[in-house]
């Protein structure tokens, strides 16, 4: 089984944001064996979508920059 790019960008998150057990906390999610999940499968969309200061901050900050440079 091959990872992902994008599954292995999930995992460098996960693991910059603490680990599963702190980024479910900050998520408010009770047990951690929910986020440790996304690291075989990835972020599902839908959360990413919910949580966008947590995981989506990067397109917000890429898609500002480039508009400067238009």
């Amino acid at each position: 089984m091959t990872i992902t790019a994008q599954v292995q960008a999930d995992i460098a998150l996960i693991k910059r944001l603490g680990g599963p057990s702190k980024l479910a906390a900050k998520l408010g999610y009770s047990r951690p064996q929910r986020v440790h999940n996304w690291l075989k499968r990835g972020i599902p969309p839908s959360v990413k979508l919910a949580h966008p200061h947590i995981f989506l901050w990067h397109v917000a900050t890429q898609s500002a920059v480039e508009g400067v440079h238009a």
